[in-house]
């Protein structure tokens, strides 16, 4: 596999999601973005807007183990991890595994389990490993987690904490359809078109060599210092009072690596960073005044810093190319 793969590939998978999912090329490019970084993704919207369906569509057009958690406030820690049981047959204690033993987990309303619950995902986003009844349990590659949540509906739901949103690589909004795509939405509807009739087109091989071949993409150190002005601006900023963290900072240098690789490029330009910084950057902000996190001002704040931050020449961080 070479860049000129990884290119067709992310073309391919558009088309391939395309036959259920109506418009939303940028959001399938964002979420490949992440799953090719090994970085796990925060689908956020309003209720209708398909982010579960893109979700198992993703999943479908991958040839990878995969398992939906459906988040409740009773769900709890072993419901996710797995637990020893014991066998009368055998008379021994024996480990049945979790629905988390896959390669790709799509957890459906996170915010609707309690936080002992959503802290149980912490160890296993950060380290892919699961730690459980005093022994460590390594999670097969790739393992990627894709949530959703709704913004708009506060009972019965527990907001994320900050140590759990920075474990995202990406929190996409999904936006409603245009009146041309709400038309085509509503023909496929018609003709009973559906997950099920999606198959695999990226093997579990060609998605690991991919996640071992973005690393490669040429990162100018001049790109670098402008990723790290992006998020000193950040801790900065007098409404906030917490910027993006250095794990912030690292997933966003990755996901240019890989957006740029996914693009046919073996470098990244500073075009590619401004696209990733609100998805990766917006939601690791706290905000001093706790409404207005609420109201969705983080993306507004990432805009005016990429305004204010000066950009490298292309011919720096192109090398002259």
């Amino acid at each position: 596999m070479n860049i000129q793969d990884m290119e067709s590939m992310n073309q391919q998978l558009i088309e391939h999601v395309g036959k259920v999912i109506v418009g939303k090329e940028r959001t399938m490019e964002l979420v490949l973005t992440a799953i090719i970084a090994s970085g796990h993704i925060l689908l956020e919207d309003v209720p209708g807007t398909g982010k579960t369906m893109l979700a198992k569509s993703v999943a479908a057009s991958l040839d990878c183990t995969f398992q939906r958690i459906q988040f409740t406030p009773d769900l709890l820690p072993s419901d996710l991890t797995g637990i020893h049981f014991y066998n009368q047959k055998s008379g021994d204690f024996e480990f049945r595994p979790g629905p988390l033993f896959a390669n790709l987990v799509l957890a459906d309303e996170i915010n609707r389990a309690t936080p002992r619950t959503q802290s149980s995902l912490l160890e296993c986003m950060e380290e892919r490993q699961i730690s459980i009844d005093g022994s460590t349990r390594r999670l097969e590659r790739p393992f990627i987690v894709i949530a959703t949540q709704n913004p708009i509906d506060n009972q019965g739901t527990f907001p994320l904490p900050e140590a759990q949103m920075d474990r995202f690589m990406m929190k996409i909004r999904m936006g409603y359809p245009s009146v041309a795509e709400s038309v085509e939405i509503l023909k496929r509807t018609t003709a009973n078109l559906s997950v099920r009739d999606l198959s695999p087109m990226i093997s579990r091989e060609q998605l690991l060599t991919a996640q071992e071949m973005y690393t490669s993409v040429t990162v100018n150190e001049d790109l670098m210092h402008y990723i790290v002005q992006l998020t000193e601006a950040t801790r900065a900023h007098t409404e906030l009072s917490l910027g993006v963290s250095p794990r912030g900072a690292q997933a966003l240098l990755k996901a240019a690596q890989a957006w740029a690789a996914l693009h046919g490029r073996d470098y990244v330009m500073p075009d590619d960073i401004k696209v990733l910084a609100e998805p990766v950057l917006a939601h690791r902000l706290v905000f001093r005044n706790r409404v207005r996190q609420q109201e969705g001002l983080a993306e507004q704040i990432i805009q005016q810093i990429l305004s204010q931050t000066e950009v490298p020449t292309e011919t720096l961080t192109t090398g002259g190319r």
